[in-house]
Parts: C-alpha cells; structure tokens; sequence
C-alpha cells in the first residue's frame, strides 16, 4: 500500500436497541473500555466489524429475511455483536419463524448469556451456538438507519451499517466487561446533553445518529420515520473551512442537518 492508496473499509454494523422512555424513546448505548484502540472511553451503540463466521452460507436456514450478501452479513454481525456486547438476543424460535413472530425472552437469553465472551473470542461459532437451540435470527427487525464510511485519511477505516430495532420485551442489557465497561438506556437528546456538559465522549457519526433519533417520538414514529426515509452513504470528506479551519464534510442530502464537522472536534 503506498502513501496515496487509502486503506480498505471493512464491513461493520451498530444497532441502535431502542425502548419506550417516559416522553421520547431510548437508545441502548455501552461505554467502550479505556485500553481499546478505538473509540476508548466512549458511549457508542452495540457493534463492530464483521466476522469471516457471519457470511457463513448456513445462516440462509437460521435467518429471517432475505437482503443479499453484503446486508444479510451486516445484519447478522449487528445481531451477533449486540449479543457479545450487551446480552439481547434478536432470534426466534425457529419453530415460530417468520416476519411478525415473537423474538425469544430472557429465559433463551440468559440461557445463551454464559457464551458470549466464548462467541466474541471465536471459540464458539455463533451459528452453532443457534443452530443448537434452534433458533433463526429476526434480520426483518432490523431498519436500516445509517450508512457511514471512514474517511480516507484515516488509518483504520470501516464501511458501518447502522440499524434501529425494538429490543426485545423482557431481555436485560448487562455490559460484557472487555470491550465495554458500562451499558446504560438514554434518549437522544440526554445522551447529547451529557457530550455538550463534558460527561461523555461521543464520537462523530455516533452523535450525528443520536441528532437523527432525536427526531423520533415515539418506537412506532420510529419505525415508521425511518422505514421510508432513504439512507444515503455518508463518506465525510476532509477539507477547510471558509476560515481555513480543517474540517470534514458531509452531504447535506444524508439529512443529519449538518454537513461541517471542525477536525478539533472530531474524536477517535
């Protein structure tokens, strides 16, 4: 690779787990731990890079849904990833399949709960691990909310499918420990509140995705909101500033409302 030839982006994927707050909804959001590489210390949604086990063509019989290869894989890694991070499990019983078919509570959960950190090293395959109870994954309750790629002049770079679920009724969020320290429910606007106060760190696209939540009322305005609106890929891309201050731009048909970010601002 020489100087002028930007890294790959690898493919990754966050779910934004929301539930009913007293006026506007709430996100699932997990602080990352400090000694990770990136994003230590910050509140972020469940997530991560896909792994080589989520394009494993056995998940065509353990899945609900059908999206092609690259959003059946990113589906799949937010659903995995949440699992490892957080504890909820997106799946069915694979007896009770299908679009509109409850998602399984926190008896399977807690059931699956003692594997994660075995699934996250790779020592358990994720497939196996449903595949054994019988399970299918709920890749229909998946919106697809965001699509985010790294800018080119970063050294680690990742081309981020975000999504918006329900979480399950029932299921408890409980951090893992290794990638995250804490899990905590906020709404938008709160998690925001704490980023503008100094009492957390939240990246950029993070921030931008919880400017878009915000706009929400309610789960079902959710759902309804962001099932008709069209994602459009958002590669920020470096340059100045009328004043000549670095920044990253962003298209302003993405509809975050905003499309300059100051590079001083931008956390990583």
């Amino acid at each position: 690779m020489t100087a002028q030839t930007p890294p790959d982006a690898r493919l990754s994927a966050t779910i934004l787990l929301l539930r009913e707050g007293i006026s506007t909804p709430e996100v699932l959001m997990v602080k990352r731990h400090y000694e990770i590489d990136f994003a230590a210390g910050a509140l972020v949604f469940p997530g991560g890079k896909a792994a080589a086990s989520d394009t494993d063509p056995g998940w065509d019989a353990y899945t609900d849904g059908d999206y092609g290869p690259v959003q059946q894989d990113a589906r799949i890694a937010a659903i995995r990833e949440a699992y490892e991070e957080s504890g909820i499990l997106l799946a069915r019983h694979r007896k009770a399949r299908g679009p509109g078919a409850p998602l399984v509570g926190a008896d399977i959960a807690d059931t699956l709960a003692p594997h994660r950190a075995a699934v996250d090293r790779g020592e358990i395959p994720f497939l196996d691990l449903v595949r054994e109870h019988d399970l299918t994954l709920a890749l229909d309750r998946l919106i697809h909310f965001g699509h985010w790629i790294t800018p080119v002049m970063m050294p680690k770079r990742f081309d981020t499918h975000f999504y918006v679920a329900p979480a399950p009724s029932g299921q408890i969020a409980a951090h893992d420990g290794r990638e995250t320290t804490d899990a905590v429910w906020l709404s938008a606007s709160e998690a925001l509140e704490q980023e503008k106060a100094g009492q957390a760190t939240i990246i950029f696209p993070t921030r931008m995705n919880l400017v878009k939540l915000s706009r929400a009322a309610s789960l079902e305005d959710a759902r309804q909101r962001f099932a008709a609106e069209p994602v459009i890929t958002v590669l920020p891309r470096p340059g100045k500033t009328e004043t000549g201050a670095p920044c990253l731009f962003i298209p302003e048909e993405a509809g975050y409302g905003q499309t300059v970010e100051l590079l001083s601002n931008v956390k990583v």
